[in-house]
């Protein structure tokens, strides 16, 4: 039951987020580290892949499609990583500390976490999580 719900959490986590990088990109285009080539195109299709990563978590037929979308969700946690590194870079590099470390601390040990917490509640790791095959 607890597994199902934090699913749900985290697939409403991923879903808006996905969303908020489609409708105003500035703020995740403003923290996308220099090297990341097409930022744009960047943070646009990576907002599509926590859409696509939440619907697949929410669907309640095939536990081979909520394993994929724990997988790629877990992947992009991992991929985006960089991301917030040079966000919290940035702002301590600020003369008034930006967010601060009360606020990047939590967000760099939450990243672990978040990525585990799609391959549980994706059913790839944890009790039963082995696929059955067709």
């Amino acid at each position: 039951m607890i597994k199902t719900i934090l699913r749900v959490i985290l697939a409403l986590f991923y879903g808006y987020a996905g969303y908020a990088h489609l409708v105003r990109p500035e703020p995740f285009l403003t923290i996308t580290p220099g090297w990341v080539p097409f930022p744009e195109a960047v943070v646009l299709w990576t907002g599509v892949a926590e859409i696509a990563g939440a619907v697949g978590l929410l669907q309640p037929f095939s536990k081979q499609l909520r394993q994929a979308a724990g997988i790629g969700l877990a992947l992009y946690a991992l991929c985006v990583w960089p991301a917030n590194i040079n966000h919290f870079a940035m702002d301590m590099a600020r003369a008034d500390g930006g967010l601060g470390l009360g606020y990047h601390i939590p967000r760099m040990i939450a990243q672990p976490i978040l990525i585990w917490l799609a391959l549980w509640t994706g059913g790839v790791v944890g009790p039963k999580a082995k696929v059955r095959q067709p």
